[in-house]
């Protein structure tokens, strides 16, 4: 589907998800990545239902779907809704990705992640200036 129909058809929300993510996947995704956190962490819960009931059609790396999966498992568990069915389309990593290359961090991460994150075998620290 083209930018302008989609943008006609979903709500500002869901369009801003589905720009978001077609720019974790074109560029440096960190900051997509960051632009994103930002949105759910901002939306109601209906808001929310809106902007994350379609997933892209845009190819992403197991990693990036992975940590948005997580992103919006997240914001939907902070919201006590369900989220959406396509999160359990997305089969977790089968490696682990830390957020640090430190050893001595590991740990931390391992125990402080949040769930859907660590479900899906990816280790962030959240504790500080946390947005998830």
């Amino acid at each position: 589907m083209s930018t302008y129909v989609l943008s006609r058809v979903l709500s500002t929300p869901a369009a801003r998800f589905q720009e978001l993510i077609k720019s974790a996947a074109a560029r440096e995704p960190s900051f997509a990545l960051a632009e994103l956190n930002s949105l759910l962490s901002k939306l109601t819960s209906g808001e929310l239902r809106d902007a994350v009931t379609i997933w892209p059609s845009i190819k992403l790396t197991p990693y990036i779907a992975n940590y948005v999966a997580a992103m919006v498992e997240y914001a939907c568990g902070r919201r006590a809704m369900a989220p959406p069915t396509w999160t359990r389309s997305i089969e977790p990593l089968a490696s682990p990705i830390f957020a640090t290359s430190l050893q001595s961090l590991r740990l931390h991460l391992l125990i402080h992640s949040p769930a859907p994150f660590r479900r899906r075998n990816i280790f962030i620290d959240s504790t500080l200036g946390a947005r998830l």
